[in-house]
């Protein structure tokens, strides 16, 4: 599987993005998917999960404020990002791996077999 993440960009606080993680390779609506952010200087940090079955999970930071959603006709995982904040600042990555049951998702980073690139996003106060 080939990920290719995008949507990033510069943003204001408050303001919203919608990242993008387009899938090829494999028939990636048996994959469970998964977005990671890093900052400069800190650990990989997990943001959200969703199964193929459409279960969803996220980090404790994230309070209602993303939502992570797939479209497996067009093979591509979404994360929308709202209310964001200038310690949102971060690069963004997808990540998939086979769902061996239609609930399974992942938190952590070692379970993802596949990622993608990150895309940058910025949010300045």
């Amino acid at each position: 599987v080939q990920l290719q993440a995008s949507g990033g960009g510069l943003v204001q606080a408050g303001g919203s993005l919608r990242l993008s993680c387009a899938a090829s390779g494999r028939t990636f609506s048996r994959y469970a998917a998964g977005w990671f952010r890093q900052a400069p200087g800190k650990e990989r940090e997990f943001v959200a999960a969703i199964s193929w079955s459409y279960s969803t999970n996220y980090g404790d930071f994230v309070k209602g404020r993303f939502t992570i959603s797939r479209d497996n006709a067009k093979n591509t995982v979404f994360l929308q990002l709202n209310s964001l904040k200038p310690e949102d600042t971060a690069v963004y990555y997808c990540a998939a791996v086979y769902g061996y049951s239609s609930s399974y998702y992942a938190e952590k980073s070692q379970e993802y077999d596949y990622w993608g690139q990150g895309t940058q996003v910025t949010v300045s106060s």
